[in-house]
């Protein structure tokens, strides 16, 4: 049933990208299905710039949430829930060293991921001072 429900999903996920506008410029590597079948490549070995957070922006959830323009709580309880059985199904997979490297890497990127926003945010701030 889960297989189903993953090709059912994919089926959306491709007519949905048809309908979309196009990304300014397409990566060769394809994101991997919610299934987990199929390997990516993590980053882009030309321009030294991971891919995970393109990938993140073409999950179905994702683009639902962002549809409205914002984010509400209740998109942000779901996500977790959703990162939290992600994990729940793929830590105990991984031996020791794995999972401490693998611990590293998801810090690296959440810290990458908060880092970018923030500078994003700093970046749109109005830089003249009101002096009233």
């Amino acid at each position: 049933m889960a297989k189903k429900m993953a090709k059912k999903s994919a089926k959306k996920r491709a007519g949905k990208k048809t309908a979309r506008k196009p990304a300014k410029k397409k990566t060769k590597a394809r994101p991997a299905s919610a299934s987990g079948a199929g390997r990516v490549t993590w980053f882009d070995a030309e321009k030294h710039k991971p891919l995970i957070s393109e990938y993140a922006q073409r999950l179905q959830p994702f683009m639902q949430a962002i549809d409205d323009g914002r984010i509400d709580q209740v998109e942000v309880n779901a996500q977790e829930k959703r990162l939290i059985a992600s994990m729940k199904e793929v830590e105990p997979l991984l031996n020791g060293p794995l999972h401490g490297k693998v611990t590293r890497l998801l810090c690296e990127m959440a810290a990458y991921d908060l880092m970018q926003a923030l500078h994003t945010v700093q970046s749109n701030r109005p830089e003249t001072v009101f002096r009233g």
